[in-house]
């Protein structure tokens, strides 16, 4: 038996509003949001009592997708650092490909972005970035350079 795609990463965000906001501005569009209150989805994840609202954000004419997620009951729990550094064990960054990486960093700096560190060239094919996003997460950004 094969994967047959996967179908999308989940981000827990402690304002769901601003993270939407930050990721309709990266270009994701909205495909729905939702309340999850049932005891299948508590079992799903092992928690007790859940509710969380969710939002599924959908790259346009794409196959990914995230899953934005704000926890009601239990409460998120936040990292010690709140901030942790790019070598924490764990879902360590989503990339994104972009057409113009200091028109994105500039667009998505009203939304809280901040560099994690500095925007590199990587040889002559990429130019590359960390970024710190909504609730803390670490989000990459590639662009391609045309090469001679």
């Amino acid at each position: 038996m094969t994967i047959q795609r996967m179908d999308n990463v989940a981000i827990v965000v402690d304002d769901l509003d601003a993270a939407v906001a930050f990721f309709t501005e990266l270009g994701m569009e909205l495909e729905g949001r939702m309340q999850v209150t049932d005891s299948l989805a508590g079992r799903v994840v092992g928690l007790d009592d859940l509710s969380t609202e969710i939002a599924m954000m959908r790259i346009p004419n794409g196959a990914g997708r995230i899953e934005l997620t704000t926890y009601h009951n239990p409460k998120a729990i936040t990292p010690e650092p709140a901030n942790t550094p790019p070598n924490t064990l764990g879902l360590h960054r989503v990339m994104f490909a972009v057409d113009d990486i200091e028109d994105t960093i500039a667009r998505l700096r009203p939304h809280g972005a901040e560099l994690v560190g500095q925007v590199t060239p990587y040889g002559d094919s990429f130019l590359l970035c960390y970024l710190r996003g909504p609730s803390g997460i670490i989000f990459a950004l590639a662009e391609q350079r045309d090469t001679p």
